[in-house]
């Protein structure tokens, strides 16, 4: 593993048009986990100037069942159930911020076009008789944490989401009026034997009011730019060679779905490691509890920060495989990169996990049952990253570390 090096991540804003796409996407699996906590959830969402459009598949039974006859001419839909889902677009749009010509909560045109989930994908991932309910899809997944930052997240990631995060917040608090809510962000450290102890570049794109690309105006934009990175980063990595790239292309007036179209899925990167650490491919948002690509990416994430938060390791990585209407994983793999403690190994760390009686063995179902994942807690995820986020009641429970006793008593 080298020990000296330059590692860049980049965040994107709530208003980043994909993002925009991904946070409807999660706005409807919460919409019918609230109203059905076994409800199958398969959501995409794409955006652009002034249009919202949703497919998918989907089973909630107080919301949606084609059989029932009494919904018949309603397409299978509840009664209400189709307006429930537009008012939580609207709301999500409003929300986010965008109020614009091109792109606005109340006059934006709507598309419904989520339907039945499909009868052979049941019937392999929901449990029946002596079978335990299966994957719902076949796939990897991958989980990561560190010491680099206090939220045991590589450093890059962590505070390019952190900047994104303030703009946000000073633009709705009225702090910063002149940002609106499409923004990039984009951090570069230097890594001395391995920790990161310098900021060389920053990139920030932000949308603006008119006026703020020339100028004064332009001036107070930037200046207060550099103010946030500075306050944000720790002490003393911004130095006089940082270099400084604040929206580089000039005037950036036209953004969100109006100057790019979004899909859900489309930042799966940024909703992970930053690149720090291997992604399985499978997107998050959008997804119930069932589908794998979002639950074991949490449950990998939740064990690795547990070995690194337990002392065990300072750096691990976790992969989980599945096979699509099968409960068990087919793998476990751990890897600490060298980093391990006196005494533990990788071998050991994963005999240590499959012991742990409390993870249901790791299925779709333990999974979900022991983290309690079958709520509606995932519109807040879709923005600023699935990881590195402080445990909040039922919010980020992946994030706990209560996993620590069981995991030092293994090497005891």
């Amino acid at each position: 593993m080298r020990t000296n090096y330059l590692f860049t991540s980049e965040s994107v804003s709530e208003g980043h048009p994909d993002k925009v796409s991904d946070q409807i996407s999660d706005a409807i699996v919460d919409l019918m986990l609230a109203q059905d906590p076994e409800a199958r959830v398969a959501c995409e969402t794409m955006t652009t100037t002034q249009r919202v459009i949703l497919s998918g598949e989907i089973r909630c039974a107080p919301m949606y069942d084609a059989k029932n006859p009494n919904w018949a001419e309603n397409g299978g839909w509840a009664p209400g159930a189709k307006e429930e889902i537009e008012k939580a677009v609207r709301r999500t749009v409003r929300e986010i911020g965008y109020e614009q010509d091109g792109f606005h909560w109340q006059t934006l045109t709507f598309e419904n076009h989520l339907h039945g989930q499909s009868a052979h994908i049941a019937q392999g991932v929901d449990a029946s008789g002596n079978k335990d309910e299966g994957a719902g899809d076949q796939g990897i997944m991958f989980g990561f944490a560190c010491d680099e930052t206090p939220d045991l997240m590589p450093a890059t990631i962590d505070y390019s989401h952190k900047i994104l995060e303030r703009l946000a917040a000073d633009r709705k608090s009225g702090a910063a009026p002149f940002l609106e809510p499409d923004a990039k962000s984009q951090v570069t450290l230097r890594y001395e034997n391995g920790r990161p102890v310098e900021c060389t570049a920053v990139v920030v794109s932000t949308q603006h009011a008119p006026g703020y690309d020339e100028g004064e105006k332009e001036a107070e934009l930037k200046n207060y730019i550099k103010r946030v990175v500075d306050e944000i980063l720790p002490d003393g990595w911004i130095t006089d060679a940082t270099e400084w790239h604040i929206n580089p292309t000039g005037a950036f007036e036209i953004g969100g779905p109006d100057g790019d179209a979004g899909l859900t899925g489309r930042k799966i990167i940024v909703d992970t490691y930053g690149g720090a650490a291997p992604h399985g491919g499978g997107a998050f948002s959008g997804k119930d509890p069932t589908k794998v690509d979002r639950s074991a990416a949490y449950i990998t994430r939740y064990l690795a920060k547990n070995i690194v938060a337990a002392g065990l390791a300072k750096r691990c990585t976790i992969q989980l495989s599945y096979a699509i209407g099968v409960s068990k994983p087919l793998s476990l793999y751990v890897d600490t990169h060298g980093t391990s403690a006196e005494g533990v190994t990788d071998e050991g760390l994963e005999e240590a996990i499959r012991g742990i009686d409390k993870l249901g063995g790791l299925t779709p179902r333990g999974i979900r049952t022991h983290l309690g994942l079958n709520k509606p807690i995932y519109r807040p995820t879709a923005a600023y990253g699935h990881f590195g986020r402080q445990a909040d009641g039922d919010y980020f429970p992946w994030e706990r570390t209560d996993l620590v006793a069981d995991l030092k008593a293994a090497f005891a």
